[in-house]
């Protein structure tokens, strides 16, 4: 009997794709070398998916930590609800591919899961917040467990997330 097909979604730019603002990547050997070995990845970049280019202007997430705004921050133009909308159907998309698991960039405006600045009125940024696609994703797949890069770096972590990816994969390939 074959073992089943386990996904996990990750931030393009971590697989080494060069779809970063800059036109880099930030290619990570956990997610690479490890989590490959393993598993179905299935890259995500929302900035570039949407169409906003690489290389591109950067953006910053302002106002309300709940729901910020994506601004870029020289032109001020606004992408929230053109990322929103893409955010709902990529959700949507991703759904049908039941992933178990999510590497996101860690800091970024659409994929940061913890402690992305927000900046506020005064332009100080209050590092509180998620990145719009981030923060969807959770809100929306609240079972499937989601960290950064970053995080993945601490065995305890790692061995947690893994732990929660294959029990989430058994429920899956299991349904009662």
């Amino acid at each position: 009997m074959s073992r089943p097909i386990i996904r996990i979604g990750v931030s393009a730019c971590l697989m080494g794709e060069k779809v970063r603002y800059d036109g880099n990547h930030r290619r990570n050997s956990f997610v690479t070398d490890i989590l490959a070995e393993h598993f179905e990845l299935v890259p995500v970049c929302p900035e570039a998916e949407l169409g906003m280019g690489v290389p591109r202007e950067t953006v910053d997430l302002e106002g309300d930590v709940a729901a910020p705004k994506m601004i870029g921050t020289h032109s001020r133009k606004d992408w929230t609800a053109s990322m929103n909308d893409w955010t709902r159907q990529k959700i949507e998309e991703l759904a049908s591919l039941n992933l178990c698991g999510f590497v996101m960039k860690k800091g970024s405006p659409s994929c940061g899961v913890h402690r992305v600045p927000v900046i506020q009125e005064n332009r100080e940024p209050l590092s509180e917040g998620r990145g719009l696609f981030a923060m969807a994703y959770m809100k929306t797949c609240p079972d499937v467990p989601v960290e950064d890069e970053l995080r993945l770096e601490d065995p305890q972590v790692q061995k947690e997330f893994l732990a929660r990816v294959y029990d989430l994969s058994s429920l899956s390939n299991n349904p009662s």
